[in-house]
């Protein structure tokens, strides 16, 4: 997969150099291209901004630059989806990051200054926000994006089942990790964990996702699709925080239903 981002800072790109990004660049899992749209800015001092018509504080981004860069770009063998980071943009989510890696090249455009001229919206298919923040360029919320779906793409995390249980993958909040010592400042590793029973400690990791679920992020349980699976561990749940019986319409009709296994489509999310 490609990612081709537009900036006018490729410096600040310098951290997907490292750890397990570099480690895809280097074996052709994904192929990260930095243009600077100032090279094709058409001013003998390659401007890339003006001060706004009607007045106002701050700079804009002008249309000439970002046009002529994007159809700079060569033609890509599959499907190319342009994207601009914006806080006008839709909330990226979990859910969008697996989406987005159905594509084969994801184009960038980092905004800066104060904004940018409306037409260059003409030029995308979507806008993303990382969050309901305003940040000094879209540099940061580039690299974000890129990190969120690369490691999405098979053979990144060298295991394609590693962000099956992530947070947010399935709209859950991961469950509880330990390591070794299996006791620390009095502090114990939960039993269930140490009884190599793997079915079991399946069992327990699925509940306290769903706890913590519920106790951290309502916002998250309220909109979750459950399992056939869950509905036992929800009545058990229930029973030490009644209250979430507000959401038991959400899971009744699960109790007659069979357990069913994820296809491959379901986790690779195309």
């Amino acid at each position: 997969m490609k990612f081709t981002v537009l900036t006018i800072f490729p410096e600040m790109f310098a951290p997907l150099q490292e750890s397990i990004l570099k480690r895809a660049q280097n074996t052709g899992r994904i192929k990260i291209e930095l243009v600077n749209f100032r090279d094709f800015a058409p001013s003998k001092h390659k401007n890339v901004d003006d001060i706004p018509y009607g007045g106002g504080e701050g700079m804009v981004l002008k249309p000439e630059p970002i046009f002529r860069a994007v159809r700079s770009l060569a033609p890509v063998e599959g499907k190319r989806r342009i994207i601009l980071l914006s806080p006008q943009g839709k909330l990226f989510r979990q859910d969008i990051a697996s989406q987005l890696t159905c594509y084969d090249e994801l184009v960038l455009i980092c905004g800066h200054y104060e904004g940018f001229d409306e037409r260059i919206r003409s030029l995308v298919d979507e806008e993303i926000s990382i969050g309901d923040y305003v940040l000094t360029g879209g540099e940061l919320a580039a690299m974000v994006v890129i990190d969120a779906v690369a490691r999405l793409i098979p053979g990144v995390l060298g295991k394609t089942e590693s962000f099956i249980y992530d947070s947010h993958n399935e709209g859950l909040l991961e469950y509880p990790q330990y390591t070794r010592p299996a006791e620390f400042e009095g502090m114990k590793v939960p039993p269930i964990l140490l009884s190599g029973h793997h079915a079991n400690i399946d069992l327990w990791r699925r509940k306290e996702s769903l706890r913590r679920t519920f106790l951290r992020r309502p916002d998250l349980f309220e909109r979750l699709t459950f399992k056939a699976e869950d509905y036992q561990l929800l009545e058990e749940l229930v029973e030490e925080y009644p209250e979430m019986a507000l959401y038991r319409k959400k899971w009744e009709h699960l109790k007659a239903k069979p357990k069913r296994r994820r296809s491959r489509g379901e986790i690779d999310g195309c």
